[in-house]
């Protein structure tokens, strides 16, 4: 072999070597190797350990520490674990002597709200690297590679190193970036639109590409690692392994997309909302400490009071813990811990309206985020189209040669009954040039499609093939007769009667260099002929005749060229791919040709002789083919420029194309100048000002874009503020996906990698799907802001209810545990019901709200103020009431025989020691009797009949709130409760919740409540019930003030 050459330079040390712009001995000479003995084993070796293996990098990912220090980094959080900490700290000292469980009830529940958010939170940062596994199972496992002169058939793909030598057949996927060198047959083909975004199969040559900067769909020389091989086969020169491939670089963005992960619109406010409560928390705290610091701590000064220096402090530790537990209670007050469960479960419930309508959302914020999505940019194969090539138009010749006859087809999918022909001929007239179109397209062929279902057509082999079949079974047979009348289970009847009416003896393939394919059959008459389809331009350069409407043949003049050039003109610029139909019976060798053992088959086994033999032809038609748009799109689009969002269109396909479609699905308008807002990647990657033209308005169309366009866009889009739904299929699409605010990858074409790096799957792959989705995102996110606020303002109301106690010196009225109870229990039902709230009717009509909009306006704010100021006084002065009232509003009070004190005495309650000539009589609660041996107990223990009636106006109150936050504005009179059934459930579900540890004896010295009397209730309800007057007053004042508000609902209304 002689000596090996020096080992190709670093990769990494320069500009990689643009193999697809070298000849094949460039590349042998640049990578050491030569074609006939490939590498030797120890110069692979060598080069193993320079390069690395031929595999993607793995990221280590974060630790299962790290990923719950993580769950703790949220304000709100960090409150709740303080307050845990504080209350399991009081609840130890407070039962030194004697350990009693409702002690702890607390800072448990706190803790198991932690743990359960802190688990979820983990689950679903784990699944965060799945894109990168799922890109990592696409890689080819082994390849057959030339070392030491021998093919390996099965070397492990890993193993392979730049200069390797690997041969590639058909249905192999391809190990790593090659350089075409050789093909083994006359064709190649692969499969790569999961990595370029184009539609159907691309052919390769060894040919290399004039550019040194070719984009990927034009480097022509190169097989790219993870697409697949459906034609041919070839040698060819590997150029790039592991991370230096097409596929390695996705890799990479995908995980420094997932490094630039940020936090949905809804968990910036919130985090924001627990950062301001914190502060407040912190405020009121201090606030409610001064207060009360006059309690238990005193400094004393000369007895003659003339002394400014103290003669000695008072502190009394009994009196500072019982305060520093009213501020713990009034943190556990002030946070919503139900609110993160309540957030989850409307989300929760929101996926599952969405996956009624076929949007799959993998992560539940997303449902929100959806809801404030101003730019949609979709991809345009699959999502805005069917992805099924369909064939449009059908021209065939007239009774004349300069006459055409042109045939509007139907359909979109490759289901034969979708759409008809227009202008059709009747049953049993189906003229000779029509039925020799029918026969070419039939037999010249070898796609196939199969029925999965009455409702799904799937499509094997070419697309463009697929559809031509699907234009056959809708032209019908000769004698009027349709296939599914043959075989009602064969949805190719009529191209199975066409192919014994012609039969196949051999095959011309295709070839980028002739860009036709012929096929030569037997006829029914014995006879052969050569069926040919191809490019238009092609079959009229090689044809020398032409068919004629009634099958006679006359010669290919230039007025008939003219004539079919003019119609190729007429659709091509309408974006359909074009193919021509012709046919040759006078065969010369190939007459008789029946066979490999016949003379003339030598002359097939050369592609070279094909154009020869493909000469003398006799046109016959040509038909217009397109990957149709989807029919629901224009009106999806329309939907999104009167909800105010922007469609961007960014495809790998051609740019003429993706225009055509544009402005047919309503992107663009017919009309419209679109010089500056369609563009290919390479052309806005090169502008100065990217983020000038992606604020155009209207939409804007990028086409030929690779990945890294993608990403860019974006990123750029962003940073803009806009909130960004990105749509994809491929791996091409993975790391826009990951980087955009809502990845939405398609279910159907989809590849694993696209659906693990999105955040919603669409199971139909429709782009009204999305449309359907962001209008559900701003119903949920109207109805997370109703029990947002529903939660919050009581969370106001026991807050001011604690306040004022520790403000009037009253006894505390609520213990901690009872707050929790009713934050987490009684709360959570009414706030999830209020998820169910009905759309507005013209939520699609509005434009989307900005990110950073306020979750509580001023005015709200000031509402739930006055609402829980009034929670606060209804709270406090029924605890008030019960200690110096006999009767309330003509309610008796009087009838468990408790002692009544006068105001006084209660603001003072810490002096009853003090007091002479002080006691209590004996009450009854429910079975219960309290005695107490010292009076002063009265205001400790005996407070429990007065704790439970504010607790019960806290939870009766909130209950009627509910039915206030239905609407924020709208009265009850205009949207009554009815409206959302569900809420009066939760509300009687509440109730019932709150009669249970009212009414079960455990459940009850648990919560230190007892039972209460009729007389009670009735006073409960009374004080509760004005809630609703008030904020209903509010309501109408918040109508009157506004001016906005009806303004925006009419807003760009469509169709008005």
């Amino acid at each position: 072999m002689g000596e090996a050459p020096p080992p190709p330079p670093d990769p990494a040390a320069a500009r990689p070597f643009p193999a697809w712009a070298r000849t094949v001995s460039a590349c042998e000479a640049h990578y050491g190797v030569s074609l006939r003995d490939g590498l030797s084993t120890a110069e692979a070796t060598s080069r193993l350990a320079t390069h690395g293996a031929n595999e993607l990098p793995e990221h280590p990912g974060p630790t299962l520490v790290q990923l719950l220090l993580q769950q703790f980094d949220d304000t709100l959080v960090r409150t709740l674990l303080a307050a845990a900490a504080v209350s399991f700290a009081l609840a130890l000292s407070a039962s030194a002597g004697s350990v009693t469980p409702s002690a702890f009830v607390e800072p448990l529940v706190i803790v198991l709200i932690l743990a359960a958010n802190a688990a979820v939170g983990i689950w679903q940062e784990s699944n965060a690297e799945r894109a990168l596994a799922a890109l990592r199972e696409i890689q080819c496992d082994h390849a057959a590679v030339l070392r030491d002169g021998r093919w390996l058939p099965a070397l492990p793909a890993r193993g392979l190193v730049p200069g390797d030598v690997v041969r590639l057949r058909v249905g192999d996927k391809v190990p790593a970036d090659m350089r075409v060198a050789s093909l083994l047959t006359s064709t190649l083909r692969l499969e790569q639109g999961s990595l370029t975004g184009e539609t159907a199969s691309v052919n390769k040559t060894a040919r290399a590409v004039d550019s040194d900067d070719a984009d990927i769909q034009a480097k022509e020389c190169v097989v790219f690692a993870g697409t697949t091989v459906v034609n041919g086969g070839a040698v060819c020169v590997v150029v790039a392994t592991g991370a230096g491939t097409e596929i390695g670089r996705i890799h990479a963005q995908i995980h420094e997309a997932a490094q630039e992960d940020h936090d949905t619109p809804l968990k910036k406010k919130l985090n924001q909302f627990g950062e301001a409560l914190t502060k407040i928390i912190g405020v009121i705290c201090a606030l409610v400490w001064l207060i009360n610091v006059k309690y238990f701590l005193a400094v004393e000064f000369g007895e003659d009071g003339s002394s400014w220096v103290p003669s000695g402090v008072r502190f009394e530790f009994d009196k500072c813990t019982y305060y520093f537990e009213i501020a713990v209670a009034l943190a556990v007050a002030a946070i919503p811990e139900g609110l993160p469960a309540v957030i989850t479960t409307c989300l929760a419930l929101g996926t599952r309206k969405m996956a009624a309508k076929n949007a799959l959302v993998r992560k539940l914020p997303s449902v929100e985020t959806l809801g404030c999505t101003t730019v949609i940019c979709s991809d345009k194969t699959g999502t805005l189209t069917t992805n099924q090539m369909s064939v449009a138009r059908l021209v065939a010749v007239g009774g004349s040669s300069e006459e055409v006859r042109s045939f509007k087809v139907d359909g979109t999918t490759y289901d034969p009954r979708d759409g008809r022909i227009h202008g059709w001929p009747a049953a049993g007239t189906v003229d000779a040039n029509l039925q020799t179109i029918a026969k070419v397209a039939a037999v010249c062929n070898d796609a196939s499609v199969v029925a999965h279902s009455s409702q799904q057509y799937v499509a094997t082999g070419m697309p463009t093939e697929a559809a031509l079949k699907v234009l056959v079974e809708k032209m019908g047979l000769p004698g009027g007769k349709n296939g599914l009348s043959l075989d009602p289970s064969d949805p190719l009847g009529c191209c199975k009667w066409w192919n014994n009416v012609a039969k196949r003896i051999a095959t011309l393939e295709f070839d980028r260099t002739r860009k036709s394919m012929g096929v030569i059959v037997k006829t029914s008459s014995g006879s052969n002929a050569l069926l040919v389809k191809g490019a238009v331009e092609i079959l009229l350069e090689r044809s020398s005749h032409i068919q004629l409407k009634h099958g006679s043949v006359v010669p290919l003049d230039e007025k008939a060229k003219k004539a079919i050039l003019a119609s190729l003109h007429e659709m091509s610029t309408n974006a359909l791919r074009c193919l021509g139909f012709a046919y040759k019976e006078d065969l010369a060798e190939f007459a008789t040709y029946d066979g490999e053992s016949h003379p003339a088959h030598k002359l097939l086994l050369d592609p070279a002789n094909y154009a020869a033999i493909e000469t003398d032809l006799i046109f016959a038609g040509l038909a217009g083919l397109r990957d149709p748009p989807r029919e629901e799109v224009f009106d999806a689009i329309e939907d999104c420029r009167a909800a105010g969002i922007r469609v961007m269109v960014i495809t790998g396909d051609n740019k003429e194309t993706a225009e055509a479609i544009c402005r047919e699905i309503g992107v663009f308008s017919p009309d419209e100048d679109i010089t500056f807002k369609s563009l290919t990647g390479k052309e806005f990657m090169a502008l100065g000002d990217k983020k000038k033209l992606l604020r155009t308005k209207g939409g804007l169309l990028f086409s030929r874009a690779e990945p890294r366009h993608k990403q860019e866009i974006v990123r750029l889009l962003k940073e803009d503020g806009e909130v960004v739904a990105m749509t994809g299929d491929g791996v091409n699409d993975a790391p826009a996906l990951k980087l955009a605010d809502i990845g939405v990858a398609m279910g159907i074409t989809g590849t694993e990698v696209a659906k693990e790096a999105s955040d919603m799957v669409l199971a139909d792959d429709n782009f009204s799907t999305i449309v359907s989705a962001v209008g559900e995102g701003r119903s949920i996110y109207n109805n997370m802001k109703a029990f947002i606020r529903y939660m919050i303002s009581s969370n106001i109301g026991e807050v001011a209810s604690i306040f004022l106690t520790s403000a009037l010196g009253i006894p505390e009225g609520l213990i901690p545990v009872q707050l929790l109870w009713v934050n987490l229990v009684t709360d959570g039902p009414p706030a999830t019901a209020l998820g169910f709230n009905p759309p507005d009717k013209d939520i699609m009509k509005k434009p989307p709200r900005r990110s950073d909009d306020s979750l509580i306006t001023p005015w709200i704010l000031f509402r739930y103020l006055v609402i829980g100021l009034y929670v606060g006084i209804a709270t406090v002065g029924i605890f008030v009431i019960w200690y110096t009232h006999g009767s309330f509003m003509g309610i008796d009070l009087t009838g468990d025989g408790h002692t009544l004190v006068s105001y006084s005495q209660l603001s003072n309650w810490g002096q009853c020691s003090t007091w002479n000539n002080f006691t209590v009589s004996p009450f009854t609660a429910g079975t219960r009797t309290f005695t107490f041996d010292n009076p002063c107990d009265y205001f400790h223990s005996g407070k429990v009949k007065a704790t439970t009636l504010s607790l019960s106006v806290l939870v009766a109150i909130e209950m009627f709130n509910s039915l206030n936050a239905l609407s924020e504005d709208s009265s009850l009179l205009t949207m009554p409760p009815w409206v959302n059934p569900w809420l009066l459930v939760a509300m009687s579900v509440s109730f019932g919740l709150h009669f249970l540890i009212l009414y079960v004896p455990f459940l009850a010295t648990v919560f230190g409540i007892v039972p209460l009397s009729l007389n009670e209730w009735l006073l409960v309800l009374l004080v509760a019930l004005p809630v609703v007057l008030i904020d209903e007053v509010l309501k109408f004042v918040g109508r009157c003030t506004s001016s906005s508000g009806p303004k925006r609902r009419s807003r760009k209304q469509k169709g008005e």
